[in-house]
């Protein structure tokens, strides 16, 4: 269980330092993942000059028809807009079968549109009630004689950003590197030069494209849409060559340097929040990382790390913890209140348990936070304290002079073991 919070919260769950001059440290708190739905990032592909189909958007049935009219293509492909995969096999509760349809028929758009938009869309990666299908994408459908990938992505390894080709495209692409890694091609980018002609060239031959596609697929090598918003990766799969020769950005996915977003707010301002849990989107205006988990004892932490130890030993006694709420570095008493705030309004927390180890945090900021939150807020669950490390003295005096009912914890496995005792004796 922590496992899996870790892997949906550990690259927004800590402050980052970056040293921008000999004299200068600037501490930037990295935000929720930017998520944007297909057609948002085929816009972005569009707008920097890379080939994508034609397309619309439609947020009613009727918009739906008028833009596969203004389409004028042999075939319409309409694709439920939500942010999750498998929307081919999903099912809608209207009992419409397949959040993507192809037709020939304009009509028949019109009457899809109608039992996609308004419905929930389940699909292996939505939640079992769905998702509800605001807007759909009208697109023009093309066929594909061959299908290859292609990605642009950052190599901590390389220092910078790497182009990842593969002539067998359309499928999964670890399977590929796994059972035939001679079709995997890498090429090293000079994160200053940018992509070479020669190294574009080499990349498109070893794609399989020849002759006049070659310079096709040079124009439509994504550097400019990589450098120009910031992403940690851009990648096509498949990149795909029609009957009639020309080479087409299919399907793109985009991941975005968080920490770009005050340069890159047109981009940003595209966030899709609308599928997210509610609580942490809150958190997020915060700059608190909040993931909700199925237990009932809240974990309220300073980093992603201790957020799993915390996760993982609550578990081994016994309990299940009900989210990772991690504070950050940088943390005020405002977010403290904000955070207990956020933790009682889950009503599955039957008990907190606040573990802190204070290196940047300084402790007794946290114990003023919790003092005051406690009383605002009149809190009726148990909750159980582990401070330690900068000022916690004072922060122990804090709490034990509150009058408040606070049960202090003197380690960690002490902490969980009397956050599930408490669940126990109610």
């Amino acid at each position: 269980m922590a496992f899996q919070a870790a892997v949906r919260g550990l690259r927004a769950a800590s402050t980052k330092q970056l040293l921008v001059s000999r004299n200068q440290l600037v501490r930037v708190s990295p935000r929720r993942w930017l998520n944007l739905q297909e057609y948002q990032s085929k816009k972005l592909m569009q707008d920097s000059g890379v080939t994508v189909q034609r397309f619309f958007v439609a947020d009613t049935a009727s918009e739906a028809l008028e833009a596969a009219k203004r389409l004028k293509a042999k075939e319409i492909v309409l694709k439920a807009q939500i942010l999750a995969g498998g929307r081919g096999k999903g099912v809608f509760d209207s009992g419409l079968k397949g959040g993507v349809h192809l037709t020939k028929e304009p009509a028949a758009v019109g009457e899809l549109a109608g039992k996609m938009l308004g419905f929930n869309l389940t699909t292996k990666q939505t939640p079992k009630e769905g998702v509800k299908v605001k807007t759909v994408m009208v697109a023009e459908a093309l066929d594909i004689s061959r299908e290859t990938y292609f990605a642009i992505l950052m190599d901590r390894s390389c220092n910078g950003p790497v182009m990842v080709g593969s002539p067998q495209g359309g499928v999964d692409i670890e399977e590929v590197a796994a059972t035939t890694p001679e079709l995997i091609f890498k090429e090293v980018i000079d994160i200053f030069e940018g992509v070479r002609d020669d190294q574009a060239l080499r990349m498109a031959a070893n794609l399989g494209f020849k002759g006049p596609l070659e310079k096709q697929v040079m124009e439509n090598i994504i550097t400019k849409i990589f450098h120009g918003i910031d992403a940690t990766q851009v990648e096509v799969n498949p990149l795909g060559e029609t009957p009639e020769g020309q080479v087409v950005c299919f399907d793109a996915k985009i991941n975005f340097d968080d920490n770009a977003e005050f340069r890159q707010k047109a981009v940003f301002a595209m966030d899709d929040t609308t599928e997210s849990d509610p609580l942490e989107t809150e958190a997020a205006k915060y700059d608190l990382k909040y993931i909700g988990l199925d237990g009932n004892i809240a974990c309220f932490v300073n980093g992603a790390g201790l957020a799993m130890a915390t996760c993982d030993i609550i578990d081994l006694h016994g309990g299940k913890p009900a989210n990772f709420l991690d504070l950050g570095g940088g943390v005020k008493e405002n977010q403290v209140y904000v955070a207990f705030k956020l933790l009682t309004a889950d009503p599955k927390v039957e008990a907190i348990l606040v573990n802190i180890f204070g290196g940047i945090v300084n402790c007794a900021i946290i114990a003023n936070g919790i003092t005051k939150a406690c009383r605002e807020l009149e809190l009726k669950v148990p909750l159980v304290v582990r401070l330690e490390g900068t000022n916690v003295q004072e922060a122990k005096r804090i709490l034990s002079e509150s009058g408040l009912p606070i049960t202090s914890a003197s380690d960690l496995d002490d902490a969980a073991k009397k956050a599930v005792a408490a669940i126990a004796k109610k």
